[in-house]
């Protein structure tokens, strides 16, 4: 097995506990950074000469492409060239500036990816403007709030959006001037926007009012605010990530660090989809790159329904997914396998298991199992249009069965990743070819230097010699310089220039990071919906029927389940009115079905009428008869939950309400 030593180094000893601070474990860097953290050259001071520079190499290669649909007909992909994409760039962030937006003031971009997205970012790059992505999901009370908050006078809008935008200018009137449209937009939408004092413009109107003058791009700097990102992860109102210039820049040359480590740099043959939200720093920082290489980015047509007909069009050599769409992926190879009959179902179980014995024994993906390759595995790489030589997950981890499918596709390298918006994307990946990997989000990214700090209100020993585990905090030069506005919300995470993550890991034999828990009570579903579990359970505790809830999800799964404990009378009443046998044995009432249906709708009647989202309804829980209590360890003396300990005691039956849930389903 790999040893640490081999794939991380330490640059700083551990510090025991203080008066003022917990204890805190070494601090690792990968080996790529070994002589120092990966910084910018010094002639690079913006994003926008990665796109600039790759213009003046490759002109006549074909960038940003999408499927046009005429008469009820989808077409093949259609090109635009990096000259042109590059000349509406400028025409654009020319019109932007003839509307009074000056460098370092904020312009918005409202909608789906598209070529049009690409190229209103590149524009502000390009006038040192900064750029404000606006979510699809956030929905329009968030959008209000970030135009106000940003100060936004511009935004770009997908042509569906503008009427959205348009309901929501009385609130930002003060900021919102001008809104531009990807496409068309109509007289009376012309003349509404009018009414409300905002101009609007479609895409080509806006650009015949800039010109193509590149002599007169302002100057940028190093430390100049690139974009605002908001958050959606947490409670309250979203938060504005700043990312400068500096950060996304050395980011995108981490990643190609990287890609030269577990596979290679991408280059003009190279064809990436974008399909994930460009609002996100995961897709958008992977353009960036893309655009920097001569390489071509195709673009999906928004609906979930077509994405891997769209995928088998464009065949890309690079896929970036989240773990619901890989498992959509597997699910639907082994339906392929298993409707093959059980001869071809028992022949690929045993290549399976010998090819991946082969790889956990130590050998590579391509000596594993030559033979079995081109009889049996070739043809997996069809899912994904036949010439995906990369393959990157992130935003959850993901399952490892899926995992270890995944790395079995021939000539196809994974790399799973862990990061934050405040990390500008992905601070640990995995290697592609260490399979002792699995299961972990890897090492460093060469721009972080990372370490763990106890928390000993969970139990989690940073400094234990044995296995170290605490809340991950990282420094470097990729990493974010504070939230916009809120300085107390910076001083909260940002501490003696370690920014604490609020998740808990652990280090393991190779030096990678395992994600284990979350030190708040905030995590995410595997369709990457954050659930503040806390403000659920205060919400489902208005409940009249119950006592206690305990309610549990995970990045595994799409759905929650709650362990709950009635109300003794509340239960008693019910089986009375119900005519159930033994009405007055507690134990034997909880575990009653009709009983366990009748709460499960009691708790979900209560979630709807406080307005609750569609994943954080319960799909399942357990009736539990004994109150969490102190002397099990399941509560605190003030009567918080003990997540940690309540996940370990009910362990078997969460496992259960899962399982019964999917089958239900089914």
């Amino acid at each position: 097995m790999a040893s640490a030593a081999d794939h991380v180094l330490v640059v700083e000893e551990r510090r025991p506990a203080t008066a003022e601070h917990p204890s805190a474990g070494p601090v690792y860097r990968c080996k790529y950074a070994k002589d120092g953290l990966l910084d910018l050259p010094t002639d690079i001071d913006s994003p926008w000469q990665f796109f600039s520079e790759a213009v003046k190499k490759y002109p006549n290669e074909q960038v940003l492409g999408r499927r046009l649909t005429t008469d009820s007909k989808v077409g093949p992909y259609t090109w635009i060239t990096y000259k042109e994409a590059h000349d509406a760039a400028i025409r654009i962030g020319s019109a932007i500036r003839s509307r009074g937006v000056d460098p370092g003031q904020c312009c918005g971009i409202y909608g789906s990816n598209c070529p049009e997205w690409i190229i209103a970012m590149e524009a502000c790059m390009s006038q040192g403007i900064t750029y404000v992505p606006l979510y699809d999901t956030l929905g329009i009370n968030a959008v209000e709030f970030i135009i106000n908050h940003a100060e936004v006078s511009l935004v770009f809008v997908q042509e569906k959006t503008v009427s959205s935008i348009l309901s929501c200018q009385k609130g930002c009137s003060s900021n919102l001037k001008t809104i531009v449209s990807f496409g068309e937009v109509s007289n009376t939408q012309k003349e509404e926007a009018k009414n409300q004092c905002v101009s609007l413009f479609s895409w080509n109107e806006f650009s015949l009012m800039g010109n193509s003058d590149e002599t007169k791009l302002p100057r940028k700097q190093k430390t100049d605010i690139c974009t605002i990102m908001y958050t959606s992860g947490t409670t309250g109102e979203p938060k504005g990530v700043i990312l400068n210039n500096a950060a996304i820049s050395v980011q995108v040359l981490s990643i190609d660090k990287m890609l030269q480590v577990t596979d290679r740099s991408c280059d003009t043959s190279d064809v990436f989809f974008s399909y994930l939200p460009l609002a996100h720093v995961y897709d958008q920082v992977m353009e960036i790159y893309f655009l920097s290489r001569g390489s071509s980015v195709g673009y999906w047509r928004g609906d979930i329904r077509y994405l891997m007909d769209d995928v088998h069009a464009l065949k890309p050599t690079v896929f970036c997914g989240v773990p619901r769409v890989y498992d959509k992926l597997y699910a639907g190879v082994m339906q392929k396998i298993s409707a093959g009959g059980l001869i071809r179902k028992k022949l690929f179980d045993f290549a399976y298991s010998y090819k991946l014995g082969n790889m956990k024994n130590g050998l590579s993906q391509e000596e594993a199992s030559p033979r079995l390759d081109r009889l049996i595995f070739d043809k997996l790489k069809d899912a994904l249009g036949g010439r995906a030589h990369m393959l990157l997950s992130g935003a959850a981890p993901l399952p490892r069965h899926v995992e270890e499918f995944l790395r079995i596709i021939p000539a196809s390298n994974l790399s799973q990743g862990y990061g934050l918006t405040e990390s500008c994307g992905g601070s640990f990946t995995t290697l592609a070819g260490v399979f002792s990997m699995v299961g972990t989000v890897g090492v460093p990214m060469p721009t972080v230097e990372a370490r763990m700090v106890s928390v000993p209100e969970m139990g989690y020993d940073a400094f234990s010699g044995d296995v170290p585990r605490g809340e991950i905090c990282l420094r470097g030069n990729s990493m974010f310089s504070g939230y916009h506005k809120r300085q107390d919300l910076t001083d909260q995470v940002l501490i003696d220039g370690w920014f604490h993550t609020g998740d808990i890991g652990e280090w393991q034999e190779d030096g990678s990071m395992k994600i284990i828990d979350r030190k708040k009570n905030i995590f995410k579903l595997s369709q990457g919906e954050y659930v503040a579990v806390e403000n659920l359970e205060n919400t489902y505790s208005r409940c009249p029927l119950i006592a206690q809830i305990w309610i549990y999800g995970n990045s595994f799964e799409s759905f929650l389940v709650a362990v709950v404990v009635p109300d003794r009378k509340a239960i008693e009443d019910w089986a009375k009115l119900n005519n159930q046998s033994s009405p007055n044995d507690f134990e034997s009432l909880c575990e009653n079905l009709k009983a366990q249906k009748y709460f499960l709708d009691e708790l979900n009647s209560t979630a709807k009428q406080y307005q609750l989202k569609g994943f954080e309804m319960l799909k399942a829980i357990h009736l539990e008869p004994n109150p969490f209590d102190i002397e099990r360890d399941l509560i605190t003396p003030t009567f918080k939950l003990k997540r940690p300990q309540l996940l370990q005691h009910y362990k078997d039956i969460v496992d259960q309400l899962y399982s019964g849930a999917k089958v239900s389903k089914a």
